[in-house]
């Protein structure tokens, strides 16, 4: 493959995540400010500020990056899409790739030969720690999807299927 396919981040996509992640960390401040929450909801809220103030964080930072979200090329897949990206995934690497949907939102899951190659690759535990329970969970520590990204969800699958034969065949 002589071209490079790249996507971008969608601005739009990313600023209702950040709107979504402000309306959790709110309601996660009511419920641990709230006289008449129990201990429980008080806990809840609290989780609930954590992890969507992660997420806004994330967002942020998201919004403002030059960088393209996903780049297609003959080294293979290289993934900026979220937190818990680790770059390029090479294609003599990669195995299968497979789709799968938890809650409604699809994913592609990208099988690999050495898993723990990439789970090394991660910026920090946190990730790491993500990445493995992806691959206990779902076979695979790479999951891509578009959820921040300028692309449907099937062009991202074809584009990647029809690579990934096309690369596999050459390997």
């Amino acid at each position: 493959m002589n071209k490079k396919i790249e996507i971008s981040i969608s601005k739009k996509k990313v600023l209702l995540n950040i709107l979504g992640s402000i309306g959790f960390v709110a309601l996660g401040i009511w419920m641990v400010v709230s006289e008449k929450e129990s201990e429980s909801n008080q806990i809840l809220g609290i989780l609930a500020i954590i992890f969507f103030g992660f997420t806004l964080i994330i967002g942020i930072k998201k919004l403002f990056e030059k960088n393209s979200g996903l780049i297609i090329d003959s080294k293979g897949i290289t993934d900026y899409t979220n937190s818990n990206s680790i770059g390029l995934i090479e294609w003599e690497d990669i195995i299968d790739i497979r789709i799968i949907e938890i809650m409604s939102i699809k994913f592609i899951l990208v099988d690999l030969e050495n898993s723990e190659k990439y789970i090394k690759k991660a910026k920090n535990s946190l990730q790491s720690k993500l990445m493995r329970k992806n691959l206990k969970d779902y076979g695979s520590p790479i999951t891509l999807t578009t959820t921040n990204l300028n692309c449907s969800f099937k062009k991202l699958e074809k584009l990647i299927m029809n690579e990934f034969e096309r690369n596999n065949n050459f390997g």
